[in-house]
């Protein structure tokens, strides 16, 4: 009788978490739903092209992954590719280098400090493709500001064209890039600098820590996992950079600008290779995929560490 009894409230006890089990499925099925109709589904048809010589008209044909072989031997691709990690070098560091300072000028209390934030942050809410045709007029030789600007300051003998030369088109991307997206990094960076408890703070300044010994044993540890989840955005933006080079430069000068998704964009769009512009896509999708994934690593490693 006892183990019958055992045995029945087993089961009792089961049922509850089985019916709760499902019932969970059921609350994520909408987002499962949308996730495998909106990004599952188009990756897997781009694999699928990407095995295909594709043409806009016509039917495709099988090529049994060609496309990859060439991939290997298209130098424009690995032109654009290397341009799209100088790019991403360049402008990561620039982006931290400005937002990190932000985020510890705003995170301390002190008048105004909420209108601070707000022109800061303004930049963020232009959408890129906007704040791109903005630049291309700031930096206009005959109705812009730049060159007016730089000539009355003394810095050129004339009025100069920014964007005909690479060094200078290149700067004034940058710039932009900064200007725009620096904004988010900071708020991102001010969620974990207001994370840290003050009363470390409070400790390490009475045993006698100056500023740069709090900043780099005490803040930088503590904001591993912020710092990691904005480079992890950062780096992935840059890679994916095409609205700022396909409006402000057009892939120029000397067509030297092309960014990866900018090549990409040629091939599928412009020359109409639809099956090889699929196989690119998926080479960069690996790629952004093989990032990610070192940089949570690690960060996995250094928490495991004692």
């Amino acid at each position: 009788m006892t183990l019958t009894a055992t045995t029945s409230t087993t089961r009792t006890r089961r049922r509850p978490r089985r019916k709760s089990g499902w019932r969970g499925l059921l609350y994520i099925a909408p987002a499962m739903a949308l996730v495998l109709v909106f990004f599952v589904a188009p990756v897997l048809f781009t694999v699928w092209m990407s095995l295909h010589k594709w043409p806009l008209l016509g039917a495709p044909t099988f090529n049994w992954g060609m496309n990859y072989v060439r991939m290997f031997h298209d130098a424009k691709f690995f032109a654009a590719l290397g341009f799209t990690a100088y790019y991403t070098l360049i402008v990561t560091i620039a982006i931290f280098v400005v937002a990190f300072p932000l985020a510890i000028f705003v995170e301390k209390q002190r008048p105004l400090i909420s209108a601070y934030r707000t022109v800061i942050f303004l930049p963020v809410v232009v959408g890129l493709a906007s704040a791109s045709l903005l630049w291309v007029w700031l930096a206009n030789v005959d109705s812009g500001l730049f060159g007016p600007l730089f000539q009355m300051l003394g810095l050129t003998t004339g009025r100069i064209n920014l964007l005909a030369k690479f060094d200078t088109a290149f700067l004034t991307i940058c710039v932009m890039v900064v200007w725009k997206i620096a904004g988010f990094t900071m708020i991102i960076l001010l969620t974990g600098l207001q994370a840290i408890p003050t009363e470390l703070t409070e400790a390490a300044r009475i045993d006698g820590a100056r500023r740069w010994q709090r900043f780099r044993y005490l803040t930088l540890p503590l904001m591993r996992k912020t710092l990691a989840l904005a480079l992890i955005l950062s780096v992935t933006g840059s890679i994916l950079a095409f609205d700022q080079f396909y409006i402000m430069t057009s892939g120029g000068p000397q067509n030297k600008m092309i960014s990866v998704v900018y090549y990409i964009f040629n091939q599928s769009f412009v020359s109409f290779n639809l099956g090889y512009g699929a196989a690119l896509s998926i080479v960069l999708l690996a790629i952004l995929v093989a990032l990610s994934i070192v940089q949570l690593w690690l960060l996995r490693v250094r928490d495991e560490q004692p």
